[in-house]
């Protein structure tokens, strides 16, 4: 009776669960597992941890500190001995994800995990926020380009311990552009690698390095920086057509010089701050202040020299003449009306005088149509000399911004 009672009552009992093939693999494999240490049965093996980067856009480049914030998926793939299973022991399983932090020191990123294959192949994918230091070049901007650089080393184990090379070759890394956001102000050019060791205390550390090739795009600067300019410039040439003599080309030219002077002053924080060499667009500026300054001192030359003569021009018409001395003669000239004869006389010798007052003033007005002329041929060379100035000024940007653009 007790021996049917026990087994009536073994039946009546639940088995206990049987455990997944996942679980008791990841069991298997952290029960006696220690993230402390490199991942080698024999310790004289060495470590290969391959890389591979990829860039998906440029956050920012800072002008001041020369830096630029990138955002980038780094892919890092090693072989940990410690993690090696048979598949067939498993349920076929050939890939499992782990906890990152069961298995590297590092600080969990966005992604936690790292997969793990059956060969002991671990990949661990990291998108990452990184500032590079970067070698900035502001000469050509807005046409410039800048070479920001990473590295990755290992500050503890030389190269005997940790390895380092690269997942794919460096003609692909250099040339994938796929994930890359190009709707910004960044243009991807390439990003080459470079495999090296350095010798410190007798001792060799691998070291990879990505420089991050980018252009910028100069459309938005050209619209508002260099095409008003070029518009400020422009009408300063055509206010030469102005007629010389009409007062007005002088006030013209200083609303000119004015404006282009708030325009400079509201765009300061725009243009980039460097204190190694001055960008070709603040040459650019300072040249073009310059040569406003210059139109605006030859006009005042030429409008100096054209009311500069020999004799002065008169400042009263004939006619203000005549009313300035007949005005203050009219009591004589009724008295003289008395005696005809003697009225005649005098007549004919205002006559004269008049005359003689309308000559002159024919001789004064043709001298000074001469050195009208001639003031407007002053004119006419200064403002081709002017041009020519001008002309060459900007075939020379142009040249340094193209050479240093394709370069």
């Amino acid at each position: 009776w007790l021996s049917s009672t026990g087994a009536h009552l073994a039946e009546c009992v639940p088995e206990k669960p049987k455990r997944s093939a996942l679980n008791q693999l990841t069991r298997t494999l952290l029960r006696k597992y220690d993230c402390g240490v490199r991942p080698v049965h024999n310790w004289t093996s060495t470590t290969t941890v391959y890389i591979d980067l990829i860039l998906q856009s440029v956050l920012d480049v800072v002008r001041l500190c020369c830096t630029g914030t990138y955002l980038l998926c780094c892919f890092q793939v090693w072989t940990d001995e410690f993690l090696v299973w048979d598949p067939d022991e498993f349920d076929g399983i050939n890939e499992i994800s782990l906890s990152k932090s069961l298995v590297s020191f590092r600080k969990s990123p966005p992604i936690p995990y790292v997969y793990v294959n059956s060969s002991g192949s671990v990949k661990n994918y990291r998108p990452i926020q990184a500032v590079l230091a970067c070698s900035l070049e502001m000469y050509a901007f807005p046409f410039d380009k800048q070479n920001c650089s990473l590295t990755f080393r290992s500050w503890l184990h030389s190269v005997k311990e940790i390895d380092l090379a690269l997942w794919r070759s460096a003609e692909a890394i250099a040339s994938d552009k796929r994930e890359f956001m190009n709707d910004g102000e960044w243009e991807l050019l390439s990003i080459p690698s470079q495999y090296w060791q350095i010798r410190q205390d007798d001792t060799d550390y691998a070291h990879i390095q990505f420089n991050v090739l980018i252009r910028r795009r100069p459309l938005l600067y050209v619209v508002g920086l260099l095409i008003p300019s070029i518009f400020l410039m422009l009408v300063d040439v055509i206010s030469f057509y102005l007629p010389l003599n009409s007062g007005t080309r002088i006030a013209f030219k200083i609303s000119i010089l004015l404006g282009y002077t708030v325009f400079r002053v509201n765009l300061t924080d725009e243009l980039p701050v460097t204190a190694v060499r001055t960008p070709l667009i603040g040459v650019f500026f300072a040249v073009c202040m310059a040569l406003l300054m210059l139109s605006l001192t030859k006009s005042i030359l030429v409008v100096k020299l054209l009311h500069h003569s020999e004799k002065e021009v008169k400042q009263m018409s004939v006619s203000a003449c005549l009313l300035d001395k007949y005005g203050s003669a009219g009591h004589g000239f009724t008295e003289s009306l008395q005696d005809a004869p003697s009225g005649l006389e005098w007549l004919l010798g205002e006559l004269a005088s008049l005359r003689q007052a309308l000559s002159q003033e024919d001789g004064e007005s043709a001298a000074q149509a001469e050195w009208l002329a001639l003031c407007s041929k002053l004119d006419r060379l200064l403002f081709r000399l002017y041009l020519l100035v001008l002309a060459v000024y900007a075939g020379t940007l142009l040249l340094l911004w193209a050479s240093w653009s394709f370069n």
